[in-house]
């Protein structure tokens, strides 16, 4: 097999859409049943070589109902088996690794890799690694800086053959409960481009992007695929509904619409560039299928992830 297979497991921000205790006009049209909008689960992605092993990235607090929907990651073989061969952690936020707590049940150690920043708040701030050490415990594999210090050392795994990743800091900010929420570090968030030897092609992936500096760009640049955070849609998007009191950007995400938007940099890439947006919040007017803001993103060429999508390369 040439092509790696890469299947998204859950494409909504924090809180999912619906959001539980949300009655935005998104959320009250996913549960009236309206056939413009589809439900989501909070972000997550999974990708294999064999499509029997898959490294996670990312698990969210959904990951349960995930399991239950993806056949390729349930078990094949044991009595108790899994497909999640391991997880890549891309941030210590809430909804990309309370999901952990779900998978306690494992046989063995999880195998988790992070930067030393992410594992640091989840023995301090939000204490997972000792929570679970009284059930499967984790196995960290720590994400190396390389020589350079701008960028991470390559990451390869037996069980994924001819692929490896490169993982990249992200200007962004760690949880709120993190210490460093307002000084973030480099490591508190980060990118990863997964790589397939075969073919060559790259997918750059990064669901939490609150500013373009020039390594961000030149791994959107190289990618064949790009799957980049969609959160809002304009930065005021939260208090213009009435949602919230903080911005898309202090909330450490670039929002999609105006200048330097999410949509003007995808748009700056090669045509042949695959452009995705996912961690879509239940505020964003894109969820809406035949929504003005859903045209702009189709005539630009950007597409909106959901669950289940599967993207090869």
């Amino acid at each position: 097999m040439q092509q790696t297979r890469l299947l998204v497991v859950g494409s909504a921000a924090g809180g999912g859409f619906p959001q539980w205790n949300c009655n935005c006009t998104n959320c009250q049209a996913v549960r009236q049943g309206d056939a413009r909008y589809q439900p989501r689960t909070q972000s997550s992605i999974a990708w294999s070589r064999d499509g029997l092993q898959w490294l996670l990235l990312n698990a969210s607090p959904d990951i349960l109902t995930q399991l239950q929907r993806c056949a390729q990651l349930q078990p094949k073989t044991g009595k108790r088996d899994t497909g999640i061969a391991g997880v890549m952690l891309m941030d210590a936020q809430i909804d990309h690794v309370t999901g952990l707590v779900m998978l306690r049940e494992n046989a063995s150690a999880l195998p988790v890799h992070a930067t030393a920043e992410v594992f640091a708040d989840l023995s301090d701030g939000l204490p997972l690694t000792k929570l679970l050490s009284h059930y499967c415990g984790i196995e960290q594999h720590l994400i190396e800086p390389d020589a350079t210090g701008l960028a991470y050392q390559s990451i390869t795994w037996s069980w994924l053959p001819d692929a490896h990743a490169r993982v990249i800091p992200l200007h962004s900010k760690p949880p709120p409960y993190s210490p460093w929420r307002n000084n973030p570090r480099p490591g508190d968030n980060v990118g990863v481009t997964l790589i397939n030897e075969v073919t060559g092609k790259r997918l750059f992936y990064a669901p939490g992007l609150g500013q373009l500096d020039e390594d961000v760009f030149a791994c959107l640049q190289n990618a064949d695929v790009v799957l980049v955070d969609g959160t809002f849609w304009t930065d005021d998007e939260m208090i213009a509904q009435g949602l919230g009191k903080k911005t898309a950007q202090q909330m450490g995400h670039l929002p999609q619409s105006g200048a330097g938007g999410m949509i003007e940099i995808l748009s700056s890439l090669p045509a042949s560039t695959r452009k995705i947006l996912i961690h879509i919040n239940n505020s964003n007017p894109i969820l809406c299928e035949d929504s003005s803001e859903r045209q702009i993103l189709t005539d630009a060429g950007i597409e909106v992830a959901y669950d289940g999508m599967e993207i090869w390369f």
